[in-house]
């Protein structure tokens, strides 16, 4: 996979030089507000944010995807992270599925970036990578997270709870969607 863009985002695979933006990322306790147990533990030291961003990088090498970092296109700012990763389960009954995530540091909340990346990466699981199905799952109390999905073609299933935090269902077939053309471009 390559590095893309979207109109004002650009999208690559995490590098060491992300450290600071991951732990500035994951130790906002306002980023972790609907976690809950679903999107791991407040980070305390630098270090935590290096060993994700190994651990996140495994993935590329294991299962061809994982998670992202998210720049301003504009000033090349780090803003979080996004894109999809292969979840083995179980989680509320489904195996083996791509999982379509994204997280933001405050300052860029609603603007629509959340909105821009994970559409993108919805066309991108389909069009480019021809996933069979795209998975998501939620907060039940995260009102914007849960609009999004549901915006950018996600179906919502049932609700479900993980590590304690009661959560709801998305998930899209390749073959029942008919998709615009690339909102994405290679760099």
């Amino acid at each position: 996979m390559q590095p893309f863009n979207t109109a004002r985002l650009h999208f690559r695979p995490f590098l060491d030089s992300d450290a600071a933006g991951m732990f500035a990322l994951d130790s906002d306790p306002a980023v972790h507000r609907y976690l809950g147990g679903i999107g791991g533990r407040l980070v305390t030291e630098f270090s935590q944010s290096l060993a994700t961003i190994h651990f996140i990088r495994t993935q590329y090498t294991a299962n061809g995807i994982g998670r992202w970092a998210v720049l301003l296109r504009e000033t090349g700012e780090f803003m979080g992270w996004a894109g999809l990763k292969l979840v083995a389960g179980p989680m509320n009954g489904h195996h083996n599925f791509y999982d379509l995530g994204y997280r933001y540091q405050p300052q860029y909340w609603g603007q629509g970036y959340g909105y821009e990346a994970a559409q993108a990466w919805f066309d991108y699981g389909f069009q480019t990578l021809q996933l069979p199905r795209i998975c998501a799952y939620a907060d039940a109390n995260n009102a914007g997270s849960r609009r999004i999905l549901t915006k950018i073609g996600l179906q919502q299933g049932n609700e479900f709870v993980e590590d304690g935090t009661r959560c709801v269902w998305y998930e899209a077939d390749n073959s029942s969607q008919k998709l615009p053309q690339q909102a994405f471009s290679s760099v």
